[in-house]
């Protein structure tokens, strides 16, 4: 087992219009990018102040745009790459494998869910000790975390992303491979309007009024 853990926080540019497009009816457009640049400075924060190893934020588009220096804070921990070409599974697993072959284990995690804190982050990380992998499971059927030991394309090739079936198609692969693999608690994304009413007051923007 790898003892060091590097997180990867995959990052979209929050950019009005092209960022969060399924919330724009609720928040519209300049709204909806306010809303996924406060997550994603969150996600950040909350992944080094769990201090687990170290943080590389995965960006698209690239790291010279101007636009992640104001994003993004100065902090020793924190190094920020290029998502580079092809589809999520291509693009998730080219980072998985970097770090694992630079001895590491991994923590692939994105920005849309709020209740992804430092303390889950620490639990995820803590069960790659006695486990070949972890996966944090989101309630729309996708996942928000998913820690690695090993590596193998088969989790990351031919899987429907954005769909109801990303953690079971995940877990059903893991077991096939014959690996050891915990679940942790299952959390909200923020995807659609209705997803609002999980999300924290201090990430809703102004004049937006939570779902009941």
């Amino acid at each position: 087992m790898n003892h060091s853990v590097h997180i990867i926080v995959f990052a979209k540019a929050p950019v009005a219009g092209l960022a969060k497009t399924r919330l724009i009816p609720a928040l519209g457009a300049t709204g909806a990018a306010r809303l996924a640049a406060l997550m994603l400075k969150h996600a950040v924060a909350q992944a080094l102040a769990s201090e687990v190893g170290t943080v590389e934020v995965c960006v698209t588009p690239a790291p010279e745009d101007p636009m992640w220096s104001e994003l993004l804070p100065q902090h020793a921990a924190l190094r920020i790459s290029d998502q580079g070409h092809g589809d999520l599974g291509e693009r998730m697993a080219r980072a998985a494998q970097r770090a694992l072959a630079a001895g590491h284990a991994v923590l692939l995690m994105g920005t849309d869910c709020p209740d992804l804190t430092a303390e889950r982050i620490r639990m995820a990380a803590a069960n790659l000790l006695t486990s070949d992998a972890a996966l944090v499971p989101a309630f729309d059927g996708g996942y928000v975390l998913l820690a690695l030991n090993r590596f193998d394309a088969s989790l990351f090739r031919d899987i429907a992303w954005s769909t109801s079936s990303v953690a079971q198609v995940t877990r059903s692969r893991m077991g096939q491979l014959g690996w050891s693999a915990t679940t942790l608690s299952t959390l909200h994304d923020i995807d659609e309007p209705d997803d609002l009413r999980w999300l924290p007051e201090a990430l809703l923007p102004a004049g937006i009024q939570q779902p009941k």
